[in-house]
């Protein structure tokens, strides 16, 4: 069977008819980076609108787009939709807390943060026993709703654009090029110069020698 790549709004609109009348999609980015934070995006479109989907062209997943179009992509989904949240979690709380609870308190902040009150959640696989709406949470969401799809992009842009801003606060380990994740050249830089403060410690790859946190 093949996958299904270009979302819809199926799941949105089922809700609508449901009797919800704003739905979030929501979606995280830096569950398995070595260094930063994890980044959250709630997204609310305005599902009444015919031409929804035709604006909304070439809105996916955000890993099946380029670095290039997400930016594009993420000027358009700001431009389209009426309520936009991010949260994130820190590396701390991602060592305090573990992946699981740091990724769904970034989702919580993330919703949180949108401007209007919501009453119906799309999530990819998390759900979020801290909020007290109505969810539907499935694998894949990012690949089939639209809402879900536009939170993934506007999270993987906010979160590149931080640590794009941390290559030049913590130089030397070339974040604005692997965005904190665990490639050659990062952990050639770890050996240079051992772990930084945006390092995630609880990581098995920053365990496996007794660094000096610089």
């Amino acid at each position: 069977m093949t996958p299904v790549t270009v979302p819809d709004l199926s799941e949105e609109r089922a809700l609508l008819g449901a009797g919800y009348t704003h739905v979030a999609g929501i979606d995280e980015v830096g569950r398995g980076a070595w260094a930063g934070p994890v980044c959250a995006a709630a997204v609310v479109l305005p599902l009444h609108r015919a031409d929804l989907e035709a604006r909304l062209t070439g809105v996916r997943d955000s890993k099946l787009c380029s670095p290039v179009q997400r930016e594009a992509l993420w000027g358009v989904i700001r431009g389209v939709a009426v309520g936009i949240g991010v949260g994130w979690a820190t590396p701390a709380e991602v060592d305090a807390l573990g992946i699981a609870p740091a990724t769904r308190r970034a989702m919580e902040r993330a919703v949180a943060e949108l401007p209007l009150a919501v009453d119906a959640l799309l999530l990819d696989y998390v759900r979020l026993p801290g909020v007290a709406l109505p969810q539907r949470a499935f694998p894949k969401a990012d690949v089939r709703c639209l809402s879900v799809a536009a939170a993934s992009i506007i999270a993987k842009v906010e979160r590149d654009r931080l640590m794009a801003a941390l290559d030049v606060e913590v130089p030397g380990y070339a974040f604005a090029r692997h965005k904190g994740y665990g490639t050659q050249l990062h952990r050639q830089a770890l050996e240079r110069l051992g772990p930084s403060r945006v390092h995630r410690m609880s990581w098995k790859p920053l365990q496996e020698t007794k660094w000096t946190v610089s």
